[in-house]
């Protein structure tokens, strides 16, 4: 992580989340997070592919050039970066992970902006993720012309973060499978074009997460 704004998001809901898979929607405290409160987002998941804004800080809104309320997160994206971001995030929703990764922006077909985001899990009223707690923050802007919008988003880096060097404890206890082994810690860097991919293998029974 580079941003401040994910730095100290992650730092904080590390602190509140306590050794568990992820603190609850309601132990987060805006209070406690001001200096970055205007670059957070909440999204709501609804299923594997809907991750709807519910709250989003009004520097996020500048930023994107809308007004992010209601929307999907994965709307706008490359189809193959969406499908890539629905697996990474359902992951991420199912073992404790915290999704980091950068993207680029384009305006009538040419770039416009790049920006650093992170995405922590969050329970809700179940004993299972169902909101995430984001943060974006602008790399490098360019300054368009007044008449341009944003028109699309592809995904550079993305990766997953175990913030107890391996998937939740909790994941293993749950399932019947064949438990995480201590390769899981590692990963492999795939390139494909421009984008860049951190590859981990293993999880839920032997499956491996690729394109992410």
């Amino acid at each position: 992580m580079k941003a401040k704004t994910s730095q100290a998001l992650y730092a904080y809901w590390n602190e509140v989340r306590q050794g568990r898979l992820a603190p609850r929607r309601f132990d987060i405290e805006p209070s406690r997070i001001t200096t970055v409160l205007s670059e957070t987002f909440i999204l709501e998941r609804l299923d594997a592919e809907t991750y709807r804004y519910r709250l989003a800080g009004t520097r996020v809104c500048e930023l994107l050039g809308t007004e992010l309320r209601g929307s999907n997160f994965l709307e706008g994206w490359h189809s193959e970066d969406a499908l890539s971001l629905a697996r990474l995030m359902q992951t991420a929703a199912q073992q404790g992970g915290v999704v980091l990764l950068t993207f680029e922006t384009f305006a009538f077909g040419r770039p416009a902006a790049v920006f650093e985001c992170v995405l922590l899990p969050l329970l809700h009223t179940r004993e299972k993720v169902e909101r995430f707690l984001g943060g974006l923050t602008a790399v490098t802007i360019a300054d368009p012309a007044p008449e341009e919008r944003t028109t699309s988003r592809r995904l550079g880096h993305a990766e997953i973060i175990w913030p107890d060097g391996k998937p939740h404890a909790v994941v293993a206890s749950l399932s019947r499978q064949t438990p995480f082994l201590p390769h899981i810690r590692n990963a492999r860097v795939v390139r494909s074009e421009r984008r860049q991919f951190r590859v981990y293998e293993g999880g839920l029974g032997k499956s491996d997460c690729k394109e992410i």
